[in-house]
């Protein structure tokens, strides 16, 4: 992938992405074979600021775990109400950092 494809890639969608982690994904980006390049920019990836607003809203009920693609922390969730709040007010302070740790989980898949 050429330098102003990866600068855009990095521009539009690194605020999905752990900060410490945008020097690896531009370095990864820079080598990667042109076959990937389509895929990695069609990409969907999870905003974490609307994970935080569910997490707000429908913490409780573990909507915020289902949307990152933590099925069993949104079950146990939502079977124990949040942990009776305990657990929901945790993640929402981790929330945002677990959804950008999947995104790069999901970017890196993709790599390869």
């Amino acid at each position: 992938m050429d330098a102003e494809k990866v600068n855009l890639f990095i521009a539009t969608k690194g605020d999905n992405f752990p900060a410490e982690s945008i020097p690896m994904i531009r370095e990864r980006l820079m080598n990667l074979s042109s076959n990937n390049e389509m895929a990695i920019m069609a990409m969907d990836y999870t905003n974490p600021v609307l994970t935080i607003i569910l997490s707000v809203l429908f913490g409780e009920l573990g909507i915020d775990r289902f949307i990152i693609g933590d099925i069993g922390l949104g079950i146990g969730k939502l079977l124990t109400g949040g942990g009776c709040g305990i657990w929901w007010l945790i993640d929402l302070f981790l929330i945002m950092d677990a959804t950008k740790k999947k995104n790069l989980e999901k970017l890196m898949m993709t790599i390869g």
